[in-house]
């Protein structure tokens, strides 16, 4: 299904395949971050709904996968609002999922105007970390068929989207990933390929003796964020500054077909109680151009880009503080520094 990226084949790798540590030292602390995903544990929410003479269409509530399936969510949205359709077209919210919403509603050839209280670098997707996985999407326990049906249809049409997006231009790029296999983000590889193969404790200089590693995307959100808005606005997209109060608010709009794509903010416009804020806190570090590899296990995370090393990371359900917390922050940064101390061949 998500064969593109891989990069590593199946070769045999003989001997301890020696990484760069990164040089977790708090001096290198350029600046620390949080930042809230909004979580529902049944998953994503794309649906149709009936706003007075307004056909509206929400797209929210990703969790830690926002980035991730931020393509193949706004398809499954646009396929279900604009079917049928003339005329112009309205995106509340600039993070990812409006943004990429708006693209693909230009790209079937509708006027947009994106409505948003904030843009990059103040939306929650200029914090997040980048990296093209699906974490913290929604509990196994209570999801459906159908919508695990939706989510792999969205996971796939991302993963081929981004794939012809990997470059400077947009900050996206293939990076070798390591993962624990004990740790719960190997279980979600069970379900997202490609999965490139297991590792012996011998090929691998990590401290832990269960290691997989795979090929996946990293984007540098903050060059992300401004080339897809020059790409709304080179298009002729336009972009306003307006906060929604109530659904009212949204009614008044000029446009018969809305998206609504506030994430979070969907809770208290629409009244979703099952959305939650998930805190995540990250410590960002100075660049260091020799890392060339990501992780997760152990300590957290780490994802190198170019503006900085991202060590993460916490998952703090129904925290609202956007506040780093200095303490957890010096916990995140001890514990990278600890586990790259351990490693048993370096480059």
């Amino acid at each position: 299904m998500l064969g593109g990226c891989a990069t590593v084949g199946t070769r045999t790798v003989s001997g301890c395949t020696p990484l760069a540590p990164v040089d977790a030292d708090p001096s290198r602390l350029i600046r620390a971050v949080a930042g809230l995903r909004p979580y529902r544990r049944q998953g994503f929410v794309v649906r149709r709904d009936q706003l007075g003479q307004k056909a509206l269409i929400h797209n929210y509530g990703h969790g830690g996968s926002g980035i991730t399936l931020s393509w193949g969510s706004s398809k499954l949205a646009t396929e279900l609002g604009l079917q049928g359709h003339s005329g112009p077209v309205a995106v509340l919210g600039s993070g990812v999922m409006g943004l990429s919403t708006a693209r693909l509603v230009q790209e079937a050839g509708f006027p947009v105007t994106i409505y948003t209280a904030a843009l990059p670098p103040d939306t929650t997707s200029n914090i997040a970390g980048g990296q093209f996985h699906p974490a913290y999407a929604f509990s196994p326990h209570a999801v459906t068929p159908e919508f695990m049906a939706q989510f792999t249809r969205a996971l796939d049409y991302s993963w081929r989207r981004f794939q012809i997006m990997v470059g400077d231009d947009y900050g996206v790029r293939c990076l070798p990933t390591y993962v624990e296999t004990d740790s719960p983000e190997a279980k979600l590889l069970e379900t997202f390929p490609p999965i490139d193969r297991m590792l012996a404790r011998a090929e691998h200089p990590f401290p832990w003796s269960g290691t997989l590693r795979y090929d996946t995307m990293y984007l540098e959100t903050g060059r992300y964020l401004r080339q897809m808005i020059r790409d709304v606005q080179i298009a002729g997209g336009r972009i306003e500054a307006r906060r929604f109060a109530t659904p009212a608010d949204i009614a008044a709009l000029p446009e018969s077909l809305v998206f609504n794509c506030t994430g979070l903010g969907s809770r208290e416009l629409f009244g979703d109680q099952d959305l939650r804020p998930a805190r995540g806190q990250l410590a960002i570090l100075e660049p260091q151009p020799e890392v060339r590899y990501a992780f997760t296990g152990g300590p957290g995370y780490m994802f190198p880009r170019p503006d900085g090393i991202i060590l993460g990371g916490t998952f703090e359900l129904d925290q609202w503080d956007t506040t780093p917390e200095p303490a957890t922050i010096q916990r995140i940064i001890a514990d990278h520094k600890r586990f790259f101390s351990s490693f048993r061949c370096t480059a």
